[in-house]
């Protein structure tokens, strides 16, 4: 009898916490684990993630939590997650970025949690609104000088053209004129590198180099090149003004604060940040304006009444003719709106609770911009491109429209977003000014393959371009 007693009583204790345990699991989202260990559902997710998050919103509804790769993430995809993402104290961006910081640009995490805050304010001035004045002039005379390599007409793949226009374009305005090659090898082995590291740069932050050759050999082919060339753009100085250029910032904090081992890696880093939106977003801004013959006009019509009709000239854009062409802006911003990333995430680092479901700590929380998007509520007509709807957006006061979740929101919102901004409108009006362009192929579909970042597109769209006169 006396043995008997204290068992019962270990076993009624063990059955309330099992009980306990069930009634907290019963509050955390709809888990998809898949069989496999670790790995879970990676494959499926993995071969079209932003399909594979709308057949789950459409079965488990607007919460769920994906296993996949030794992960948990919860995806939010209604508006009701977004004050949590943004405000609580119970999620964080640095660690939620750090592994994959170290997986693309092996940056060991505690120099990436040492200095990221220091390189974003740093960051967040250089490139802010009260700065972008001192990009206009060289943004102009880089992409004249790429313009003149189109020569007067031609044909060739939408996407092909403005990376040869801003790959070279940005490189040499954010990190030294100098340093983009010249030589025609040299830059079909710059564009191959890159796109090569920007296609796998969301597999290379998961799964081990060996099992991506290519994109491993990418990597190491810009690491190696950074290093090289580092002495040389650090001993650039403007010929204008002295001042330094975003990389000479950044590599001057990093080396301040740690060690010049680490100059190449955030050199990397910093090279991707910078193109691997801009390139898409200017594509598709360009590829729906053509698309449709109503936008177009009115953009046109606007551009001569700033610049006049000639398309010979080679034109200064100020930030007054800016403000005189929203038109352009607006459709910078819708095509971002409808191409916006699939997720941004924070980690879950103490249980947070969300539409009553207990997200647990570990987890990642990931907050889903292209769904968000889409939400009628805020977006009428949310599949349709409608520059008109950003009349509403109080752009003077660098504000967005309510539930627009592109660039995030926050402490550590992009900070190089009004210069992506002002790159993507300057691109887009100096072309539309000095050709005469046209579709040759109907607006592509863009890729499921990625949730990280602006989509690219699915197969070519080419361009007819020709000169003005």
């Amino acid at each position: 009898m006396e043995l008997i007693f204290p068992t019962v009583i270990i076993i009624l204790g063990c059955l309330a916490l099992f009980l306990l345990l069930q009634r907290k699991n019963l509050r955390r989202p709809p888990c998809i684990r898949g069989w496999i260990p670790w790995i879970g559902v990676g494959f499926e997710f993995g071969k079209a993630p932003l399909e594979f998050i709308e057949k789950a919103r459409i079965k488990y509804g607007p919460i769920f939590t994906v296993f996949a790769m030794g992960n948990r993430m919860t995806f939010v995809t209604e508006e009701e997650g977004i004050n949590v993402f943004l405000k609580s104290k119970k999620v964080d961006f640095e660690l939620a970025v750090q592994n994959i910081v170290y997986h693309t640009a092996s940056i060991p995490k505690n120099v990436f949690l040492a200095l990221h805050e220091k390189l974003y304010i740093m960051l967040k001035g250089k490139m802010g609104t009260v700065n972008l004045h001192q990009f206009t002039g060289q943004l102009t005379e880089e992409l004249h000088e790429q313009l003149e390599n189109l020569g007067t007409h031609g044909t060739m793949d939408l996407n092909n053209l403005v990376r040869h226009l801003l790959y070279p374009v940005t490189v040499n305005t954010l990190f030294n004129k100098s340093w983009f090659p010249t030589n025609k090898k040299k830059i079909k082995e710059f564009h191959q590198y890159f796109q090569a590291y920007d296609e796998d740069f969301e597999y290379g932050s998961q799964l081990p180099e060996c099992l991506l050759r290519n994109w491993s050999k990418s990597k190491k082919w810009f690491l190696e090149l950074f290093e090289k060339n580092i002495p040389d753009i650090k001993a650039c100085k403007s010929a204008k003004d002295n001042s330094m250029t975003l990389l000479q910032a950044t590599l001057d904090i990093v080396e301040t604060e740690t060690s010049k081992e680490n100059s190449p890696n955030y050199g990397l880093l910093l090279l991707w940040a910078s193109l691997s939106n801009a390139v898409p977003v200017a594509f598709w801004t360009l590829a729906y304006v053509l698309s449709h013959p109503d936008i177009h006009k009115a953009v046109m019509e606007g551009i001569s009444s700033v610049f006049g009709k000639a398309g010979k000239d080679k034109i200064k854009v100020s930030e007054d003719d800016l403000e005189k062409l929203l038109l352009i802006k607006w459709c910078v911003l819708e095509t971002i709106r409808l191409k916006a990333p699939g997720v941004i995430t924070r980690k879950v680092v103490k249980p947070v609770e969300i539409l009553n479901y207990i997200i647990p700590s570990g987890d990642l929380l990931m907050l889903s911009p292209f769904w968000l998007h889409r939400n009628p509520k805020y977006f009428p007509e949310p599949e349709l491109f409608k520059p008109e709807r950003w009349k509403k957006a109080n752009l003077e006061k660098h504000s967005f429209l309510d539930c627009f979740m592109a660039f995030g929101s926050g402490k550590f919102q992009c900070p190089g977003r009004w210069f992506a901004l002002l790159e993507v409108q300057m691109c887009v009006i100096l072309i539309l000014y000095k050709y005469d362009c046209s579709l040759l192929d109907p607006l592509p579909k863009q890729s499921s393959l990625h949730l990280v970042g602006v989509p690219q597109p699915e197969g070519q769209c080419r361009i007819e371009y020709k000169q003005r006169v």
